[in-house]
């Protein structure tokens, strides 16, 4: 029988859930208030690029929270840590962020290492599980 998923998962996984439908939605209504998007026909191509891609991701992630999948939820946190690991240098590079400080606390302290956490935990269940399935 499979363990129950712990709360502490499932609430790095709602940290990781919330900015990816929060931000798309500020950047096709009030672009203004998503850092790095200004300004005409670019901003229309880069709102809807974000905006797809976060969708798509969170809406994935909620799926694998519902079934309780711990192998796609290890894949999408994965996903999820890439692209923030590639969304904050963006941010910083264009110049966007006014708090550094600020900026990286959020990004360190509710994004990547919660994540972190979170894919080693994983890990740590799949080999357990196959080592428990390779003894029986």
């Amino acid at each position: 029988m499979k363990k129950p998923m712990p709360l502490w998962l499932v609430l790095v996984v709602i940290i990781e859930l919330l900015p990816m439908f929060v931000f798309p939605v500020l950047a096709m209504f009030v672009p203004s208030a998503v850092p790095g998007l200004s300004g005409g026909e670019k901003f229309a191509f880069a709102a809807s690029i974000y905006s797809a891609r976060n969708l798509a991701v969170g809406t994935a992630l909620l799926v694998a929270l519902w079934l309780k999948n711990e192998a796609m939820l290890f894949i999408l946190i994965l996903v999820r840590l890439l692209t923030d690991l590639m969304d904050f240098p963006t941010l910083l590079f264009l110049g966007e962020v006014t708090r550094v400080y600020v900026v990286t606390s959020i990004f360190v302290f509710l994004y990547y290492v919660p994540a972190l956490f979170a894919l080693r935990y994983l890990w740590l269940e799949f080999n357990a599980a196959s080592e428990s399935d390779s003894t029986a």
